[in-house]
Order: structure tokens, then sequence, then C-alpha cells
């Protein structure tokens, strides 16, 4: 009977230690998956488009008319060279060194033959008379013709007239196309050039108003007796 009660009593002292024990261990903690964890499902492989390593070719945008364009441009009515804005007898220089405009006389428009008027007037002066620029201007032309003989041909400043200097003897010195000229610079010296007559010397002098091409040669003559101060005929 004593080891009977030996044996329960060791049971007993192992129970305990083996629950004592128990309690001081510490308990598992349970695992969690946390959300971060959790792996995504895969997705499907898509390939990537290739990248474009030449620049892109350029684009032709429309080009639009502006919203505020101008309006057109109306031709002007014709202008005659009656009703031109010649200039005033006072803007004109009498183109011969020692003519007053007394002296002048209007051979505009008088007959040359049967089939010719003369378009300018003629200044009478003996051979070598300077003859001088009538206003500011630019040489145009410098022209020897079979009629004319040496010839200037001067564009006003606005060049919408052009004075035509005809039957010189000869050139000023240096005289040359594209020069300026002011009003009074010597332009030649009267002669008899051309078709002149030779006991006549004389400046052949013309006014015309020039075309929208601006050629030297051609225009609407003008009549310069009043522009030189002359009195106009009756």
């Amino acid at each position: 009977m004593k080891w009977i009660t030996t044996f329960l009593s060791g049971a007993l002292v192992g129970a305990l230690g083996i629950y004592f024990l128990g309690i001081g261990l510490p308990r598992p903690v349970p695992v969690v998956a946390s959300r971060d964890a959790v792996i995504a499902p895969a997705l499907p492989c898509v390939p990537v488009a290739a990248v474009a390593t030449s620049e892109p070719s350029a684009i032709e945008m429309p080009v639009s008319e502006p919203s505020t364009a101008p309006p057109p441009v109306l031709a002007s009515p014709a202008v005659t060279a009656s009703e031109a804005a010649v200039p005033a007898a006072d803007q004109l220089l009498i183109p011969v060194v020692g003519i007053n405009a007394s002296e002048l006389e209007d051979t505009f428009n008088d007959a040359r033959g049967s089939e010719r008027r003369h378009e300018a007037i003629d200044i009478l002066a003996p051979t070598g008379t300077q003859v001088l620029a009538v206003a500011d201007g630019k040489i145009a032309k410098l022209f020897n013709s079979k009629l004319g003989g040496l010839t200037v041909y001067q564009f006003d400043t606005s060049e919408r007239f052009a004075y035509y200097y005809a039957h010189l003897d000869r050139y000023a010195v240096n005289l040359a196309e594209g020069m300026t000229l002011k009003r009074g610079d010597l332009v030649g010296y009267v002669g008899i050039s051309g078709n002149a007559d030779p006991k006549a010397p004389h400046l052949h002098f013309a006014i015309f108003e020039l075309g929208p091409l601006k050629q030297w040669w051609k225009g609407s003559p003008i009549n310069p007796y009043p522009l030189l101060g002359g009195a106009t005929r009756p």
C-alpha cells in the first residue's frame, strides 16, 4: 500500500508541475495575413508598343484667310492730262538761262507737217546757252534720237510727270542716268542736234504725264507754256 501512495503522490506533483509550467509559457500568436502580403493574381502579358526614334512628319495645316481682311481696293477713274495736278507756275524754272516769261511763245499743238502736232514749246536761244533743270527730280534717260538729237528725260520727285529737254548741243559734265537733279542744276546747252533748224538753235521742252508703267518715252502731253509763267492763248 505504501508504494501505491508514493506513486499517486508523484503523479500528482508531476501534474501540478506541468500545469503551472504551462501557465508561465507565452501563448502562441495567431498568424493573420496582412493586406499588403496578399499576392495579386498574375495579369496577362501585354506587348509594349515600339518607341518612335525618328521625328514625326510635318502636318500641313490649312491656311485660312484672316477674319479682318481689308476691303478690296477699287480702281480710281482715269485722270486726263488736263485734269492732272501739274506743278504750279512758280514751282517750275524757265529752263533756258536769260529767258523771261514774256519772251516765251506758245507753240504747243502747232502743226508739224500734215500728220504731226508739236507737243512742246521751243525756247530760242544762242547755241551754248545753259539749260537748267526746271524742278527737282531724277534723270530717267539720256537718249540720242534722230528727231530730238541729244535729249534728257527727267522724272519729277513723285514720278508722275516727266520733263523732256531736246536738241541739246551737249550734256553737262558728269550728267548720268539715275542722277538726282535739283531745281536750277545744269542739264546741258542749247544746240541744233536732231532735226532742229541749223539757223534757229533752241531748246525743245515738253512735259508729259507718265502712265502706270512709268515708261520714259510715253505719256500724255501737257502744255508747258502756262506752267512756265506764260499767258495762255485767248
